[in-house]
């Protein structure tokens, strides 16, 4: 306890406080010793005592790190063993009380709601169900047309050259512009500087293009054409007026056509959904409400009927499937059971019999929430041919976590990096299938959020043009945001110094190198 005593203290955190007195598995009890100071009453110190403890909850599950970690240690049989017997699996036997109760609540509104909405010409069921997977395909496809349009523009914006005339479709900017800089720096986010007919000269993004970018003509820029010239802005808006424009409307109208308009998963449950016999009922929107209310109920009764299932003995059956995951995709060595006699202890793993592979040493070594989908991408070489601020792009979306539950895709660089995290995407996908066959849990989605700003971070740029940049891509950053998610990309990139194979660990040490800098320097101490 600090000299200002306990008055400022309230009983959690003098449960936390005196709970570190002792070591667990040494000590049988531990002493706490509160140091007097002027002021002091010690009848609050015994109050703060005296208080009743907080329940603990465990949150602790078989993680892949760990898993191989244990194996290795002690062997399958063992660590087996060790999870039945802990806290989290007593906790989580006795939950499955409560979860029972709140999914038979669930399932009697169910039952009720059917009841309500049930029609003698249709199942009322089916057709919201319909609606709800339209309704999912509308957002999914919307979301993947957003992303590509963004990295569209971003790939049409790069191949601009110093001449090209293009359309700046609105804005305070709309009307004609020629490009007098392409302002490509490696894969920094194409920036062109242009002049309008107005006479304005400036840097645009992609945030004004919604659709790619082409030229329509070209025109001579003067060599060292100064920009910043009044009278070199106004004669070269004049050559823009006088130029010859091609008109590009119709080709915008097919570029904005929308994608769900030519998808045929949509077109499909589209027409199911008019030829559906409920799509003609005269009462058909009161039914389709009360449908959706009896589809939340039986999706939340499913849900507690899985989480059931899974703490019902989860621990170990948790394990044993992360081992399966495993051993399918080469990190354990599959488990034999070896020809003892009854009565014989077998304790650990043998030195003369290996359980875990290269592999598997390497992933004992990576902590992370995506460790395996880290080991996958090293082993995949997923990362191979960076530099470091690409790998820093790269390895942010494994960190980085939007705080909406349905967030866009957000553009990401173009070339080496967007080409990574496409692979990165195809190896989650494959790990995702083999997850799911064995029941496991599956490992987290990228997060394309952060890696404009980790990109541009470890570029060198500036604190508040990576914040700008990163809203323009389509994520809201503060400061303290920016330098929370830095220090987990810096732990991920220091531990890829450290189990990577060259030449990727020393992009890896690079990276470190140039991410810690500047306010995250400050804030890791370093």
């Amino acid at each position: 306890m600090e000299r200002r005593g306990a008055r400022r203290r309230h009983a959690g955190e003098y449960t936390q406080l005196t709970g570190r007195a002792g070591r667990r598995g040494i000590d049988v009890e531990g002493h706490a010793v509160v140091i007097w100071a002027p002021g002091m009453d010690p009848s609050v110190v015994a109050g703060l005592a005296s208080t009743r403890t907080f329940p603990l909850k465990s949150s602790f599950r078989p993680s892949y790190n760990m898993a191989v970690n244990l194996v290795s240690s002690f062997g399958r049989a063992r660590a087996r063993e060790l999870l039945a017997s802990s806290f989290a699996q007593f906790q989580a036997d006795r939950s499955v009380v409560g979860l029972a109760r709140a999914a038979a609540r669930h399932e009697q509104d169910a039952e009720r709601f059917a009841t309500d909405m049930h029609s003698d010409r249709g199942d009322v069921g089916a057709y919201a169900q319909l609606r709800r997977e339209i309704a999912d395909r509308e957002k999914e496809l919307s979301r993947d047309s957003q992303a590509k349009r963004r990295m569209d523009a971003a790939e049409a914006l790069a191949a601009l050259r110093p001449g090209d005339v293009i359309r700046v479709p609105s804005g305070r900017r709309q009307g004609l512009a020629v490009v007098v800089d392409a302002g490509i720096t490696d894969l920094a986010d194409p920036r062109p500087l242009v002049v309008t007919e107005d006479k304005w000269a400036g840097r645009l993004g992609s945030v004004d293009f919604p659709t790619p970018v082409s030229a329509l003509a070209r025109v001579k820029v003067p060599k060292n054409f100064n920009h910043r010239s009044p009278h070199a802005r106004r004669d070269l808006a004049s050559t823009l007026r006088n130029a010859r424009v091609e008109n590009d409307l119709g080709a915008r109208r097919i570029k904005n056509r929308s994608a769900a308009a030519d998808d045929p998963v949509l077109g499909d449950l589209r027409q199911a959904l008019r030829n559906h016999p409920v799509h003609q009922l005269p009462d058909r929107e009161e039914r389709v409400r009360v449908a959706e209310r009896w589809l939340r109920a039986v999706r939340e009764a499913d849900a507690l009927q899985k989480k059931m299932a899974e703490r019902t003995g989860s621990l170990t059956r948790q394990f044993d499937a992360t081992c399966d995951v495993l051993e399918e995709l080469g990190y354990l060595v599959p488990e034999v059971v070896p020809l003892v006699p009854a009565d014989t202890e077998v304790v650990g793993a043998t030195d003369d019999v290996p359980v875990i592979t290269d592999d598997g040493r390497r992933l004992a070594r990576i902590w992370s929430e995506a460790d395996l989908l880290v080991a996958e991408c090293l082993r995949a070489g997923a990362w191979r041919g960076l530099n470091p601020a690409e790998l820093a792009a790269a390895a942010s979306t494994l960190v980085f976590e939007a705080r909406c539950d349905n967030p866009a895709l957000p553009a990401v660089p173009a070339g080496k990096v967007a080409t990574a995290i496409g692979e990165m995407r195809r190896i989650r996908a494959r790990l995702h299938d083999v997850e799911a066959d064995h029941g496991v849990r599956v490992t987290r989605d990228l997060d394309l959020g952060f890696a404009w700003a980790a990109y541009r971070w470890a570029d060198g740029q500036s604190l508040d043009r990576v914040l700008a940049g990163a809203e323009q891509a389509g994520t809201e950053l503060s400061g303290g945001d920016f330098v929370r998610w830095t220090r987990q990309l810096i732990d991920l990139l220091d531990q890829l110094a450290k189990v990577a194979d060259e030449p990727v660990a020393g992009v890896a040490r690079s990276a470190v190198g140039r991410v810690r800098r500047g306010v995250v320097a400050v804030a890791v101490g370093g």
